[in-house]
């Protein structure tokens, strides 16, 4: 596990040198990506969101592929579609822009419904049906989603549950005045991207999602994280709460969390520190609600000061201070 740690402290490093002052989202993206998840960024433009996906990639060594969503992309353009050979005299198939270990959405809420929805199957199972024949996406497959929460004039909300297969929702922020004078100086004579270096590859990512899958949770952490789920459904501000897929989600998460400190055992604290993170973007507040100006992170926030973690010693922790 400590060395794993190590490995993902590697990558944080060589992500650093393109995004400026960001280490807890670098480390929230990381964990998604290992979790097996898909990550739905929501900010304004030119905070570094594509920048971080394409630093992704490429440390990561992944095939990479962006699609700028607009109101005339097509369901095909993503999945792809068959074309007739007339030497064979059958169709054959001309992969989509998914067809990749990693995709970027740009602007997806600027697409039609239609076209959203194309992603579904992609994002769930890991593939793509086109006339009736399913063709596999590389494995592995990690969706980046990005969409402006404030120009949302003419354009299509996402699905209550195609949001649901985010694993996570994150926001990049504008970053201090500090990183944004160390943004400009790194920029003068050279782009930081090309400074970047490739250290880990698919195989080492599908080695780390089997690592949080062995991360032992205690009955009691697994419960905790169960319990602050379902009082979302029974909240007076929250007309739909999260669904079971999103205690599956905050789980996985939490095991990420653990295992990027280098623990093979999860805490309430590493559930504590991704529930917004995984549960904001899959609640719905009542019109009440909204008309207060109450958030979903403020309802979150509430949900975890009610309900009352169990006690779990961090080994780990206690282990250091006796080496100390």
């Amino acid at each position: 596990m400590e060395q794993m740690q190590k490995v993902m402290e590697a990558v944080m490093n060589e992500l650093r040198k393109v995004i400026v002052g960001k280490d807890d989202v670098i480390r929230k993206v990381l964990m998604v990506v290992i979790a097996g998840g898909h990550i739905l960024l929501e900010d304004v433009p030119g905070v570094g969101k594509t920048t971080l996906a394409l630093g992704l990639s490429k440390v990561m060594n992944l095939d990479y592929k962006r699609m700028q969503f607009t109101p005339d992309t097509m369901a095909s353009d993503i999945t792809g579609f068959s074309v007739y050979n007339k030497e064979t005299g059958e169709l054959e198939y001309k992969p989509g822009a998914a067809m990749c270990n990693l995709f970027l959405a740009d602007e997806i809420n600027r697409t039609s419904a239609k076209t959203q929805a194309a992603l579904l199957e992609v994002m769930e199972e890991g593939g793509m049906t086109v006339d009736g024949v399913t063709h596999r996406t590389p494995d592995p497959f990690v969706c980046i989603a990005t969409q402006n929460p404030l120009g949302s004039a003419g354009t299509q909300k996402l699905p209550d549950s195609q949001l649901d297969r985010f694993m996570a929702r994150l926001s990049m922020g504008y970053p201090d005045l500090a990183s944004q004078v160390d943004i400009v100086k790194q920029r003068q004579l050279t782009d930081p991207m090309d400074t970047v270096r490739s250290l880990i590859n698919a195989a080492h990512i599908k080695a780390m999602r089997k690592a949080v899958q062995m991360v032992h949770m205690e009955d009691e952490v697994i419960r905790y994280a169960a319990e602050l789920c379902e009082k979302t459904r029974n909240e007076e501000a929250v007309e739909q709460g999260v669904s079971p897929r999103a205690v599956l989600a905050l789980v996985q998460m939490a095991k990420a969390a653990a295992l990027m400190d280098g623990r093979d055992y999860a805490i309430p604290q590493d559930v504590k520190s991704v529930f917004i993170d995984v549960c904001a973007h899959r609640l719905i507040l009542t019109a009440r609600a909204r008309i207060r100006k109450e958030t979903e992170e403020k309802v979150l926030q509430g949900i975890m000061a009610e309900v009352k973690p169990p006690q779990i010693i961090d080994r780990k922790k206690k282990q250091d201070g006796k080496n100390a």
